[in-house]
Order: structure tokens, then sequence, then C-alpha cells
């Protein structure tokens, strides 16, 4: 069983995406996703 990690939107705090967590990383991961709730493409940072 992978252990998951949700992504969380910058501008709303909506957790949209799911991705495979990385068991030696560092830092948090921040990715540029759509947010169907916000409507535009905004930074969505890992949640802990």
């Amino acid at each position: 069983m992978v252990k998951k990690v949700a992504l969380e939107c910058s501008q709303c705090g909506r957790r949209n995406y799911s991705v495979p967590a990385r068991p030696n990383r560092e830092e948090r991961l921040e990715l540029n996703k759509f947010c169907k709730h916000c409507g535009k493409m905004t930074v969505h940072r890992e949640t802990r």
C-alpha cells in the first residue's frame, strides 16, 4: 500500500489532488495545477 499526501490549493485552501508520497523528501511539494473551485491555475502545496 502506497502512502499518499494531499495537495491543497493556495488560493481557496481546498484539497483537490492526492499524489504518492516520496519517503526521502526534504521539503514540501509545490505544483501548478488547475483548481476546479477557483476556475484557474494555482499553486498547490503538499499538506501534512
